[in-house]
């Protein structure tokens, strides 16, 4: 769907009732475009904050802006920053750190020798070029008794540092890494390192057989959460207070194009999404069914929007029905 298709599709779609409004004097700008998204019926909440400040805010359709939801792909930006955590506290080496050095142990026996060469970054950009374990195979790799060695041992559809091969795989594999490397349960990693950030939390996570958390999928996070964790990359990896908790070497890393997206183009960095919206350069994460995080460093702009994750209607056209809304609240800003 065209931009200006998606633009129509807010303009021509009947209200639904927005249950809760909120927004400060300077986001008062924002609101006939919040009212505007009501039209969108699995929308579930949007928050707009800038420069640190929540502005304005909304949730539709019965939902509440304090309520959870199912984040799904968007995680893999937080596992992302887990990496770069670890990386920041030398519990794992660098992105260019082969796998082999932590996961030799899944490996299947006599393995393809290009798992040698299969790096931490090559999953975080979703080039490790092993299978894909999304899309009509997630199924049957969830159903299996083990999933890391399912994933290293399901073959190649590609070379290590070649196309995108998007995979919830690749991220698994690496909350298996940080399991293995700390000696501590994913989940665990996130709630101290994450802890100095107002507002984050992580609910419900989903477990593999083995006991290793769900790396990006299956997270539970209300829409603030996810805009807490924006703005920490927004403002350079400090939180509200000033304390540093990731390196700004990290998010300049995870920001730097590396791929391009074989769902639309865009370019893909460490686990975030690239794109040019109303003029501007944005960082965005994105989970089926709508979950959306939208970074814009030049306004000071974090958006996070949440939605039904199990809508009939969430996948292309819907994301490009909210590109088009973030694009008129950049426009605005």
């Amino acid at each position: 769907m065209k931009r200006r298709t998606a633009l129509a599709l807010l303009a021509s779609l009947p209200f639904a009732t927005a249950v809760r409004a909120q927004s400060s004097g300077t986001g008062a700008k924002f609101d006939p475009i919040l009212e505007g998204a009501g039209s969108l019926q699995t929308l579930k909440a949007v928050i707009v904050s800038v420069d640190s400040e929540e502005v304005a805010s909304r949730a539709y359709n019965g939902s509440s802006l304090n309520g959870s939801t199912n984040i799904k792909s968007a995680s893999k930006s937080i596992v992302s920053a887990l990496v770069g955590m670890a990386i920041d506290r030398k519990i794992l080496e660098g992105a260019d750190q082969p796998i082999a050095s932590v996961l030799r142990a899944d490996f299947p026996a006599n393995s393809d020798p290009r798992l040698e060469r299969v790096t931490i970054g090559n999953l975080l950009s979703m080039q490790s070029g092993l299978a894909r374990m999304s899309g009509p195979n997630y199924g049957r790799w969830v159903a299996s008794r083990n999933w890391v060695r399912t994933a290293l041992g399901s073959g190649f559809d590609g070379e290590p540092g070649g196309g995108m091969l998007y995979s919830t795989a690749s991220t698994h594999l690496l909350s298996a890494i940080l399991t293995k490397a700390s000696g501590r349960p994913t989940l665990a990693l996130a709630r101290d390192w994450f802890k100095p950030l107002d507002r984050f939390a992580i609910g419900s996570w989903e477990r593999d057989p083995q006991g290793i958390y769900l790396g990006g999928n299956q997270m539970a996070m209300t829409a603030r959460s996810l805009l807490a964790f924006g703005e920490l990359y927004r403002r350079g990896g400090v939180t509200a207070d000033g304390e540093r908790i990731l390196s700004q070497s990290w998010i300049d890393q995870s920001w730097t194009q590396r791929t391009n997206s074989v769902f639309n183009g865009d370019g893909y960095g460490y686990c975030w999404f690239i794109k040019e919206m109303a003029g501007e350069k944005v960082f965005y994460a994105w989970g089926y069914g709508g979950q959306m995080l939208y970074i814009v460093p030049s306004k000071k702009l974090s958006v996070a929007m949440t939605s039904r994750e199990d809508a009939p209607s969430a996948r292309t056209g819907y994301r490009d029905a909210l590109h088009g809304l973030m694009t008129n609240i950049i426009a605005a800003s």
